[in-house]
């Protein structure tokens, strides 16, 4: 029996609260990403971590928000709490790999088509395995041309976001390019959503197992956006954030050199001017006696 699927059961709330955690979670993860470009390589990858984390929670709470408004009619939604969180695991880790990718290897050419696409696929692979933990009196299909949709939109989104950060053109580019990054997020779900088809298998089945939305509402809100908080307090409280400004000037306008590179020494003390032989010496002396 087909199922009667309502996406939008909250009005545009969820929707807009979703594309905001999306936002969030990019602007903090793309300016950490930008902050790791203009540091030396011992701190690259602590800048480059916190902007994976921030990334993967804001699109994880995204989702999740989201799903707070879809709805089928007559068969009560619950989720499996391990896959549920496995999908937080699998978007900050792929969303990492691609943005170590670009913050060492530089936001352009084949580094930034790779870390864009590992990226989107990241978005992607937390999206469907985020459904995956659904439970409910009935099954899912997609459609497969929607599906592939997509997954090319959240790619090619996310290269857009990565190379915006790469380019270390101060706060307001950032702002910018989180844009396109929640962009990427939500156009991603909804284009997935809309190649979803739920058919249920009758009523009066087994009641689903598994944990209801309003018990991972708890855990979903409190630990991811309490990360994204402290991340954003590391965000503001650092003035190169905020300026834009390298620490040091770097010797390349590219990731993956260091910021500081030692500069040629000049020899120490004047140079030595070579002794005139004694033969070039002046003499005083008459040259016939």
């Amino acid at each position: 029996m087909q199922g009667t699927v309502d996406g939008f059961s909250y009005g545009l709330v969820t929707p807009l609260v979703a594309y905001l955690m999306a936002c969030l979670g990019g602007a903090l993860g793309l300016r950490c990403t930008t902050r790791s470009m203009l540091v030396s390589n011992s701190w690259r990858p602590g800048w480059l971590a916190l902007g994976s984390a921030a990334i993967g929670s804001g699109i994880w709470t995204m989702h999740f928000v989201a799903m707070m408004g879809f709805t089928v009619k007559g068969a009560p939604i619950h989720y499996d709490k391990p896959t549920t969180f496995a999908s937080l695991g699998v978007a900050i880790v792929m969303v990492g790999v691609g943005i170590f990718i670009v913050g060492y290897r530089g936001a352009s050419g084949t580094a930034l088509f790779t870390g864009g696409t590992i990226t989107g696929l990241g978005v992607a692979s937390m999206h469907y395995l985020g459904m995956a933990g659904m439970r409910f009196n009935g099954k899912l299909e997609y459609n497969t041309l929607t599906v592939g949709a997509s997954v090319v939109i959240a790619m090619c989104a996310a290269t857009a976001a990565l190379w915006a950060a790469g380019q270390v053109r101060g706060f307001l580019w950032s702002v910018g390019a989180s844009l396109v990054m929640g962009l990427a997020v939500s156009g991603m779900h909804y284009t997935g959503m809309a190649a979803l088809s739920v058919h249920l298998h009758g009523v009066g089945g087994a009641p689903s197992s598994g944990d209801s939305p309003a018990g991972l509402l708890a855990p979903m809100m409190v630990g991811p956006l309490a990360f994204l908080l402290i991340a954003g307090v590391v965000v503001m409280f650092d003035p190169l954030m905020v300026m834009g400004k390298p620490e040091w000037t770097p010797t390349e306008n590219k990731p993956g050199i260091p910021a500081h590179a030692d500069a040629p020494h000049p020899p120490r003390g004047a140079a030595i001017r070579p002794r005139r032989g004694v033969g070039h010496r002046s003499s005083r002396t008459p040259q016939n006696r």
